[in-house]
């Protein structure tokens, strides 16, 4: 009779620790695109920063606006999804790989990394940068109100407004005021979504002001 009850309670035992690992294992499993999307909100929300303390505005250079500080979203055919954030100093519509170009953003969190996955020194590179690798993410879109042939890219003004696409193309084939004002202004809500095995997840940078947030 012993035996028994101690075979019944082993089995109880057994089914009440599977109840709890069902309900408990999915708090320990990382909400990935969560994650992406609220690193991704913090940096938007970095580069309007950088923007709006570092001024480009210079009236003696009609192309002073090229340098604006900018997120470059790639999403290219290899798979690998990811971003830099930078100030184009150089002009030519990408961001130097170089460190001492001093072209990409400073990681505020450790100085000694910068906030991309490109660099030529791979010491300074921040992994959280390549979206697919640290996050899943297969696939990154942009609403039609911020993306502009092809180009997945958002940038502010000294004012902290947001603007899409490439400063460098852009502003060549539309040349508007010198860049303070015109057609790069993101005017409605522009969507980013962001893809991976889990689903989706939206972020929406709201137009004049550019605060971003994540959709509930």
């Amino acid at each position: 009779m012993k035996r028994g009850v101690t075979l019944i309670e082993l089995i109880f035992v057994i089914v009440v620790i599977g109840i709890l690992s069902a309900i408990i294992a999915p708090s320990f499993t990382r909400p990935t695109l969560t994650e992406a999307a609220n690193q991704i909100v913090s940096h938007i929300r970095y580069t309007q920063h950088l923007a709006m303390v570092d001024n480009k505005f210079d009236p003696t250079d009609e192309f002073w606006y090229r340098e604006r500080w900018q997120l470059d979203f790639r999403d290219p055919p290899s798979g690998k999804v990811y971003y830099t954030i930078y100030q184009d100093l150089s002009r030519n519509g990408s961001p130097s790989t170089v460190v001492s170009n001093n072209e990409i953003a400073k990681k505020p969190s450790n100085p000694s990394q910068l906030l991309t996955a490109l660099s030529t020194n791979n010491a300074v590179n921040s992994e959280e940068m390549m979206l697919s690798e640290k996050y899943g993410i297969l696939e990154i879109l942009f609403s039609p109100s911020c993306s502009f042939s092809g180009s997945q890219r958002i940038s502010f003004d000294y004012l902290g407004r947001p603007l899409f696409g490439n400063p460098t193309a852009l502003e060549t084939m539309y040349h508007d005021n010198f860049g303070v004002t015109g057609v790069r202004l993101i005017r409605t809500q522009c969507i980013i979504q962001l893809t991976n095995s889990d689903g989706n997840i939206r972020i929406v940078i709201e137009p004049e002001t550019g605060y971003t947030h994540v959709l509930p």
